[in-house]
């Protein structure tokens, strides 16, 4: 499978099945989409999930089109979830019921409308337009996503975990040399020296552990790395 970003802002996630794995499913996609849970029963993480949502658009009177997360009480047959995913129309259906006729029937509704669906009780070879979701690790704006196509959970768990403690400050990092990447352009700095200076930049530790003292520490540092580029 080809590891892909979607952007889902905007877009509806109909997750069909309120236990744990729904709640995991629907926490992973709940800052960007409109998330719809079906299910006769919902997980406390699910329920607190909602009211967390509900609160935010009290808040800040979050636009009706933005994300929320709505919990329906429901239990479609296999037969009934053509119907669903009709009157849903997500952009991504996620079959999460302990009822493996219920997960069949949402994906082969999602399939054959041309959605994309995450099916959570199977693992290994899929057809086109099934997807897996991978574990991610985030440091805004650095994302790292990774999967073991389904078939170990626990094993994705440990990576993500270690992975975690490795790009600590990676996301100011990222910022601090998108920022020094577009100042040297403005100054009309050839693009050679441009790469080289950000190479070595992102691969100063002195830059990381300024970092991690706060930004201007960190920005101190990097200057000092560009120009000993700039001067050669």
């Amino acid at each position: 499978m080809t590891p892909l970003y979607h952007d889902l802002a905007g877009e509806t996630v109909a997750v069909f099945g309120g236990g744990a794995v729904g709640a995991r499913k629907a926490r992973g996609f709940d800052e960007a989409a409109r998330i719809v849970v079906v299910s006769p029963e919902f997980d406390e993480r699910l329920l607190s999930l909602a009211d967390e949502h509900e609160a935010a658009e009290h808040e800040t009177a979050e636009r009706p089109d933005g994300p929320s997360v709505e919990l329906i009480r429901a239990a479609p047959d296999p037969e009934a979830v053509p119907d669903w995913i009709d009157r849903l129309d997500p952009a991504l259906a996620v079959a999460a019921t302990d009822d493996a006729a219920v997960n069949a029937a949402v994906e082969s509704a999602a399939l054959d409308r041309g959605i994309l669906v995450n099916r959570t009780d199977v693992s290994g070879g899929r057809d086109p337009g099934s997807v897996v979701v991978p574990a991610t690790v985030e440091d805004d704006p650095v994302t790292v996503a990774l999967s073991t196509g389904g078939t170990s959970p626990a094993l994705a768990k440990a990576l993500r975990e270690r992975i975690e403690a490795e790009i600590e400050g990676a996301g100011a990092m990222a910022a601090l040399s998108g920022e020094i990447r577009e100042e040297l352009k403005a100054a009309g700095v050839p693009p050679a020296k441009r790469r080289e200076a950000v190479r070595r930049v992102v691969r100063s530790r002195g830059v990381w552990k300024g970092l991690q003292k706060g930004r201007s520490n960190g920005r101190q540092e990097a200057d000092t790395v560009i120009e000993e580029v700039l001067d050669r």
